[in-house]
Formats: C-alpha cells, structure tokens, sequence
C-alpha cells in the first residue's frame, strides 16, 4: 500500500474515531480492587457511553500512577477518556499515602471514588447513616445481617441486592460528608465518594 493511500486510511479511521467518541462519552473506572469493585460497577446498565471498568490489584499512589499510564496510552492511540475515576480505599495505609493518592488524581485532572475505610461502607449506607470508626471485618458483620446470608466480598450480584435502596445510600454518603471540615481526608472516617460515581453512572442509563 502507497504511502498515500496509507495516510487517507489512517485519517478516515481516526475520523470514524472521533465521530463515535462525539456520539457517547468514553469513561475509564480503574480500581484498587480486583473483583469486588469491578463487579459492582460493571452491573450497571450503562447504555448511553462507554464505560471501561478495570480491576488492577494495586494501592493507593500505585493505582493512580498505573491509572495516569493507561490513560496517556489511550490519549496516544486517538480515543482519549472523557472521565477518569481512580476507586480505592483507606484500608491499612498511612495516612499521607492516602491523602496523597488523592491529590495526584486531582493533579491528573481524575476523580477519586475514595472509601475510608473500605468500600463495602458504601453497602453499608444502604442499610443505614453509619459514623462509626469500624475496620473492614466490622463491615462484613454488619452487611451479613443485613443481607440476611453471609456477606460475599466478590458477590457479582451486589448491585441488583442494593439497587432498590440505591438513593438512601447516596443521601446517607452525602450527609455523612457534611459532618467533615477537614481536609486531610484520611482522618474523616468513616467517608466515601462512591456514591459521586454512581450518580455519573445513572446518568447514563437509559
């Protein structure tokens, strides 16, 4: 193939690119969590854009580091992300590990989808407005008795379980953010931005 024919090939193909990306918007979900979190998001009945949820079993700056990578490769080959989410949690990690995650998303132009301590709180507000300063094992007590069967950390079938109670949770994630004033966000526990996510999500649903 003439260098030519081979330039108006590439041109028509990052043309169709473009008008597609024009079409829906192109979401990246990269998280902490190699199954838990990617269930989850993966559940959701997004119709109106393309949404990529990867889970990649790293921490913290880890993650937004790797995140940063897969978004600049993808910027490269002609199909950049519209919106960038980095999802994980608090966990054992110190705090300027955590805070500093944070601040290098926002750095990078991503969203942080953060949970101190875990993501399964984000269940959690789903039952209930919880301020109580538990570790994840407590979590899992709580969502056992609430689900009433013993809690699966990689349940693929979490969302629909919680979907009628979908708005509880975002109000009760909301409130629980309003009790905050500090900006070293490692000390506000329990917290979550989850449900940030989870609105964008919806308003793809159709």
């Amino acid at each position: 193939m003439g260098s030519d024919a081979l330039f108006w090939k590439n041109k028509a193909r990052l043309k169709r690119k473009e008008e597609k990306r024009a079409e829906r918007e192109n979401i990246l979900i990269v998280c902490e969590g190699e199954k838990t979190e990617p269930n989850y998001f993966k559940a959701f009945h997004v119709t109106s854009a393309n949404i990529k949820v990867l889970g990649k079993g790293f921490n913290t700056k880890s993650l937004v580091k790797d995140t940063e990578k897969i978004n600049e490769k993808a910027r490269i080959n002609g199909e950049p992300y519209d919106q960038v989410w980095c999802v994980f949690d608090r966990d054992s990690f110190t705090k300027e590990q955590f805070n500093t995650a944070i601040q290098m998303a926002e750095k990078y132009g991503f969203h942080a989808a953060y949970s101190n301590e875990a993501f399964e709180l984000w269940y959690i507000l789903h039952s209930e407005y919880f301020t109580a300063r538990l570790n994840r094992k407590a979590y899992q007590v709580k969502l056992t008795k609430f689900l009433g069967a013993k809690y699966k950390k990689n349940d693929t079938l979490m969302y629909s379980k919680l979907l009628s109670k979908q708005k509880k949770a975002i109000r009760n994630a909301k409130k629980l953010l309003k009790q905050y004033s500090s900006t070293r966000l490692a000390d506000n526990k329990p917290s979550t931005t989850v449900h940030l996510l989870v609105e964008v999500l919806n308003k793809y649903i159709r």
